[in-house]
């Protein structure tokens, strides 16, 4: 019986506090991400319905939710690209609680992870990409989940490569300086933002 308490203790104690302040950054950003995109999915719907209907999020003509989510980018796989974001969110969600709560979880699930995650950003870059030199509109909520998603994946990234490429110098610089990089992508997106529409997102 001590024995196994020992165990416990021992298990406890190796896991770091590291991941559950992860598990909280994937469970807050997993929440606003999924309501982000059923949001979405609701204007989406709205959209369907009464296409000449202005949508709460249609501030001007830079920034519109209407603007972006029927364009062919807004469903690249034959359905409205939020339907995965839901999906996506929702494990990143339930991963973060689970996380936060001091489970522990197998290295296949945080490899799987990562690869959703390494899906998700780069789906997200050349949605960015699309939305501000192709479509040349915003869309709000869209913002939303790429606000959340560079968040949720550099961390996530830095976590993992101190986990399974310890002591790489790769794994020291983006442990190093996590924070920084996750602002300087903050200001590069909203640079690109900036420098096409100026102005005009007020206007």
């Amino acid at each position: 019986m001590t024995e196994q308490r020992t165990v416990a203790d021992s298990d406890l104690e190796a896991y770091e506090p590291d991941d559950r302040g992860l598990g909280w950054l994937l469970a807050i950003g997993g929440a606003i991400g999924m309501l982000s995109a059923a949001i979405l999915i609701i204007d989406k719907v709205k959209f369907l319905q009464e296409p000449d209907k202005a949508l709460g999020c249609d501030i001007n003509a830079f920034v519109s939710c209407g603007g972006v989510i029927n364009t062919d980018q807004a469903s690249v796989f034959g359905f409205p690209n939020p339907l995965m974001g839901v999906a996506g969110f929702a494990i990143v969600l339930t991963l973060g609680v689970l996380i936060a709560a001091r489970v522990r979880l197998p290295d296949f699930v945080w490899l799987g992870l990562q690869a959703g995650a390494l899906f998700g950003i780069g789906f997200v870059t050349w949605l960015q990409s699309q939305s501000i030199y192709s479509i040349e509109k915003l869309c709000p909520w869209c913002m939303v989940v790429w606000a959340v998603m560079i968040p949720i994946f550099v961390w996530l990234t830095a976590r993992n490569l101190r986990e399974f490429l310890p002591g790489n110098p790769v794994s020291r610089f983006v442990t190093d300086w996590t924070l920084l990089i996750n602002i300087l992508w903050y200001v590069a997106v909203i640079a690109a933002i900036w420098f096409q529409f100026g102005s005009d997102l007020w206007a």
